[in-house]
């Protein structure tokens, strides 16, 4: 399965057991932080939020250690965090994150699709596993379906 959403048999997110204060408010808007030691892929995922009036990128950092300080001052909705980065790598940072903020939601996004870089994601904390080369039709739907929010309506 190249895209663990929360449909999937691992890393299952069940709507019953997430509170309603943790519910992103329809009103208010979805904060995003950007992990990726890579611009262009930054860039890409930023266009992709960006066609979404509900999100707003609120960061961006190229390694684990700076999503972490960007997560204590943002306090975003969601993490989309790559895992090979150097200085630190996504697994753990996704670790420090979930410990720090546990309502954050994390999503992996990497171009490694193997059953032990799932399960070490799960463990690491993770919400939802997508792979790079799935991000263009995924990620903004896992992204809503994680923090429960409908999807924009488009003219």
């Amino acid at each position: 399965m190249a895209v663990m959403s929360p449909e999937s048999n691992s890393l299952q997110v069940e709507a019953a057991h997430v509170a309603k204060d943790q519910a992103v408010k329809s009103s208010e808007s979805v904060r995003i932080l950007i992990v990726d030691d890579h611009e262009l892929i930054r860039q890409g995922v930023r266009f992709i939020f960006s066609r979404d009036p509900q999100f707003v990128i609120s960061g961006e950092a190229a390694n684990g250690a700076e999503a972490i300080e960007q997560v204590k001052k943002l306090n975003p909705h969601a993490v989309i965090l790559d895992i090979s980065m150097p200085v630190m790598n996504g697994l753990e940072a996704a670790t420090e994150i979930r410990r720090l903020s546990p309502q954050t939601k994390i999503v992996i996004l990497t171009m490694h699709d193997s059953a032990q870089m799932r399960n070490q994601s799960q463990e690491a904390g993770a919400d939802a596993f997508i792979t790079k080369s799935q991000v263009a039709s995924k990620l903004l739907q896992v992204v809503q379906s994680l923090l429960e929010i409908r999807k924009a309506e488009t003219s």
